[in-house]
């Protein structure tokens, strides 16, 4: 069955960049849409950014537009997360999911509903 791994949190300062991988394993994702999600103390999980299964479509949040990147390599079946000039607001556990492709509208891309499988998560904290 798919499982996905996150990797690359941690401490930076406000400015800063850290970049996120989604490692799966059990299925190809060429065939997921995949979507990250992030979690702060007391708020409801929010879509961060999200990439449709061809990577052909991709959706962010407002709040992170400009700043951040979503981006898969099919070939190593790993997603990314680049983000950029991090905020403290920035701050959350951050989780990578996985939907199967299916025909839905864009709006429609980064909402929670459409992901079944998803990672552990992995903190990230943006701090002086």
């Amino acid at each position: 069955q798919l499982q996905l791994v996150e990797s690359g949190g941690g401490l930076v300062q406000p400015g800063g960049s850290l970049r996120l991988s989604c490692a799966a394993s059990g299925r190809t994702l060429d065939n997921y849409a995949i979507g990250w999600f992030r979690q702060a103390p007391g708020k409801e999980r929010e879509g961060v950014a999200c990439i449709s299964a061809s990577g052909g479509s991709t959706k962010y949040a407002d709040s992170v537009k400009g700043r951040f990147t979503i981006s898969r390599d099919n070939a190593k079946n790993t997603v990314y997360l680049q983000m950029n000039s991090l905020k403290p607001e920035d701050t959350g556990v951050y989780y990578c999911a996985a939907g199967v492709r299916r025909l839905a509208p864009v709006q429609s891309m980064c909402l929670i509903t459409r992901y079944e499988t998803w990672g552990q998560g992995t903190q990230v904290t943006v701090s002086s």
